[in-house]
């Protein structure tokens, strides 16, 4: 299954895109350091709050409510366990660079939520196997922007067009994520070109990104100018297409993947 996954806290817009295929819907309660690192880029600062849990988890009958917490500090423990209690069905710890952070965070779940890294510095892309194989993990995302970042590369898909992370994904046996995406021939990167590169590596899921939706924070919103279940659609439908072509056309899709990246990379 790949899953597609949309940020919001809002329980109106998470049962519409829902009901337009979105597999996890994705409650953002990181913010320790967020500003220091990304607020002089034009990215996304949620402001979601723990009260927000429960609201959008009883919305919800299908997908699965996705909760990303604050880096490990000494508050962690009682974050794990309220956002349990409202009903988390997945953890997701940010910034962390080694094996033995993850393993902490993951002591604090107990196994009682399902628990995915995510991995956005260079160091913790380094052991990203090791971090992989641990217990209490069941599958990774790469977080692009602040990787991006961490490397001091200018562009959230340079680690993808460089190889290093298929390189670093090698021997990674658990499902994993990568970035967000755009709507089909939208974006910095069209969106088609990016789900090539999903399809190429395996991965499991992406992000909906701002992109993709506008940031649209209302059922109104979101279907302002585009049908957004139509545009889900198209995206899958062109997953598909790519799920059924050879390794030569596979290729030609990277090749255009990679000059799409280059040409961002130089207006920079």
């Amino acid at each position: 299954m790949f899953n597609y996954l949309y940020i919001t806290s809002s329980p109106d817009v998470a049962r519409a895109v829902e009901l337009a295929g979105v597999t996890r819907i994705f409650v953002d309660l990181e913010i320790h350091g967020k500003e220091e690192r990304q607020g002089h880029l034009n990215t996304v600062i949620s402001r979601h709050s723990m009260n927000d849990l429960a609201r959008v988890k009883a919305s919800l009958t299908r997908a699965e409510l996705l909760v990303r917490l604050n880096p490990l500090y000494e508050g962690t423990q009682k974050e794990v366990d309220e956002a349990i209690a409202a009903g988390a069905d997945i953890i997701m710890q940010p910034m962390f660079h080694t094996a033995d952070e993850v393993a902490a965070f993951g002591r604090c779940i107990a196994g009682r939520a399902r628990f995915m890294p995510l991995v956005e510095t260079g160091s913790a892309l380094n052991r990203i196997d090791s971090i992989a194989a641990l217990g209490c993990v069941d599958e990774v995302h790469i977080g692009l922007n602040d990787l991006h970042l961490d490397l001091g590369l200018r562009f959230m898909f340079e680690p993808v067009a460089s190889g290093l992370i298929e390189q670093s994904l090698r021997n990674v046996t658990k499902p994993f994520g990568i970035g967000g995406i755009a709507r089909v021939g939208q974006g910095d990167v069209p969106g088609e070109l990016v789900m090539a590169e999903h399809v190429r590596l395996g991965s499991s899921g992406v992000i909906l990104s701002r992109a993709f939706h506008a940031g649209a924070d209302s059922v109104e919103a979101l279907n302002d100018g585009f049908l957004f279940r139509d545009e889900l659609q198209r995206l899958a439908s062109e997953r598909e297409a790519l799920l059924g072509m050879d390794a030569e056309s596979l290729d030609a899709k990277h090749r255009a993947f990679l000059a799409g990246v280059e040409k961002v990379v130089g207006k920079l």
